[in-house]
């Protein structure tokens, strides 16, 4: 159900979902259907946090290759 954050429980998801809908960063829709469906979105404040992501992301791509390869032996 979760394929990428495998190992978190149901209970630590609900408690951040409901923090950043309370941040303002997602917004929650909730569907009146049977089974109950349940949609998360990107606010606009949380769309604007997308491009430091990008970069935080780039970074740690290129430094953990340079880390991993100052870790090996020559």
């Amino acid at each position: 159900m979760l394929p990428y954050i495998p190992t978190i429980s149901r209970k630590v998801l609900t408690n951040q979902l409901r923090e950043l809908e309370e941040d303002q960063l997602i917004v929650r829709k909730a569907f009146n259907e049977i089974p109950p469906r349940v949609e998360f979105s990107l606010s606009e404040k949380g769309e604007s946090v997308l491009p430091i992501l990008k970069v935080m992301k780039d970074w740690g791509g290129s430094m953990g290759l340079k880390i991993e390869q100052e870790r090996t032996p020559s």
